[in-house]
């Protein structure tokens, strides 16, 4: 793999935010999802998060820029000799050299831990791979399968547990790069993407919404239909309903993730007047309001 630096366009001393931001914007325009069957985006895709993954661990961003790893991760078995060798001037081998004496098979013998019979590769964990998945308002609250596409050419399908959340993140074992010399593959590690819903907000297990009302079904009452989830429910709407008023209607909220009481929708009325306005309606009221008043401002504590 190219220098991770060049790959993600940023320079050596990029900051970890620099670095993800950076990782962000290439995986979307790179996403094998948003280009199929175009095999350069899938090898720019997997060439940009093996990239991320160097960088964004702290200790094998050291190691690579002090040389003790590559590009992909692995050892750089020819770090250590170049460390030993620096001592030598150019007439001869300084007192510190520690492979004084030693031919090339006891030096071999020295990194390697093998003795004359050759080397022996270094037993390494692979390295870990993230990748982004955005799913719906509604996928997140109630779960669902995602197939997506990894680095390593493999399409499985993601399990999007109950009541996830924007940034959660999800690890799947031994998805991600394989390891060195017989050493274990490692994870994949999914964010989550939640889009946000037109009129659902959420608040811990709770769904809001607010749903127009018509006068007279906030003066008289009705029963009326809202969205859930999962479907549309009948709504009762009790008689002389102000906006602003707020209905409960229970465990059809968000599923709890450890299994318990799912959370509450919460349906806060909008009382809405007639539109285009209706002229009986007016001449109705400003005949009723010469007779009648009420003070709602100074009830609020406004005046």
């Amino acid at each position: 793999m190219r220098d991770p630096y060049q790959v993600l366009g940023v320079g050596r001393t990029a900051s970890p935010e620099d670095i993800k931001a950076a990782y962000r914007r290439l995986a979307k325009q790179y996403h094998p999802d948003l280009n199929p069957g175009r095999g350069d985006i899938e090898h720019k895709f997997k060439e940009v998060s093996a990239a991320y993954t160097l960088l964004s661990d702290p200790a094998k961003r050291r190691r690579f820029d002090q040389g003790e790893i590559d590009a992909n991760g692995a050892e750089r078995h020819d770090f250590g000799l170049n460390r030993a060798h620096a001592g030598r001037s150019a007439h001869g081998r300084s007192g510190a050299d520690p492979f004084a004496g030693l031919n090339t098979e006891d030096i071999f013998a020295e990194f390697f831990g093998k003795g004359a019979g050759g080397r022996r590769e270094t037993k390494a964990r692979g390295s870990d791979i993230e990748y982004s998945v955005t799913v719906s308002f509604v996928e997140a609250a109630l779960g669902a399968k995602r197939r997506i596409n990894l680095s390593n050419g493999k399409s499985i399908d993601l399990t999007v547990p109950p009541g996830s959340e924007s940034e959660q993140k999800l690890r799947l074992k031994g998805q991600g790069m394989a390891g060195a010399g017989g050493g274990p593959a490692g994870d994949a590690i999914v964010e989550l993407l939640v889009d946000p819903h037109p009129f659902f907000t959420r608040k811990g297990l709770d769904i809001h919404i607010e749903v127009p009302v018509t006068l007279p079904e906030a003066l008289l009452g009705a029963t009326i239909k809202v969205p859930t989830l999962d479907g549309t429910v009948a709504l009762k709407i009790p008689k002389f309903s102000n906006s602003g008023a707020t209905l409960r209607l229970k465990n059809k909220g968000v599923p709890d993730p450890k299994g318990h009481t799912p959370g509450n929708l919460l349906v806060t009325l909008k009382v809405m007047l007639p539109d285009p306005p209706d002229p009986e309606l007016t001449q109705f009221v400003e005949k009723w309001a010469h007779t009648r008043s009420y003070d709602v401002r100074k009830k609020a504590g406004l005046e």
